[in-house]
């Protein structure tokens, strides 16, 4: 599925592509999602001034509510990033996580894996098709290569990479 470990090829030629899906707890027009809803612009913006950040799914209004992922109330957010420290930087070091503490208010907590990293080629945009297959990957196999996560993670040419653990001491 990926061209990885192609002679001559760097960290530089890969961007990082990250999914995340979370299912809604209530309707996304309800009272309840209020306080998630119009955070959005402001968790949109924080993560498009981070340092890395390259490219977000997103409709014509600029909004990816519209995007569900295996039902209505499966919510995606899939994102490229320069590289794994810049998505863990913005995810775990920056106002982000104020909202990221507050997940339980608007999102099932998950039962099975909701994020998947992996590399594309420089200039790749990854579809939904592709990410939701990359998720699915990852629930069968686990992590390797052709799909990651935090904790156990592998560089652009498929070799381990240290836990995000590591990186949150830095």
């Amino acid at each position: 599925m990926s061209d990885h470990g192609l002679k001559g090829q760097s960290a530089a030629d890969y961007h990082l592509a990250q999914l995340n899906v979370g299912k809604i707890l209530y309707p996304q027009d309800s009272e309840e999602m209020a306080g998630f809803i119009g955070a959005l612009d402001e968790i949109n913006a924080l993560a498009e001034a981070s340092p890395g950040f390259i490219w977000r799914h997103q409709d014509e209004t600029g909004s990816a509510m519209s995007y569900t992922m295996f039902d209505d109330g499966t919510l995606t957010n899939l994102s490229l990033w320069q590289d794994r420290e810049s998505l863990f930087d913005y995810v775990y070091k920056s106002a982000h996580t104020h909202y990221l503490a507050r997940r339980k208010e608007w999102f099932e907590m998950p039962a099975e894996m909701h994020m998947a990293l992996w590399w594309v080629p420089k200039g790749h945009i990854p579809t939904l098709e592709e990410a939701e297959e990359r998720l699915l990957y990852l629930r069968e196999h686990g992590p390797t290569p052709m799909a990651f996560t935090f904790k156990r993670a592998f560089d652009f040419d498929g070799e381990p990479l240290p836990p995000a653990g590591v990186m949150a001491k830095a």
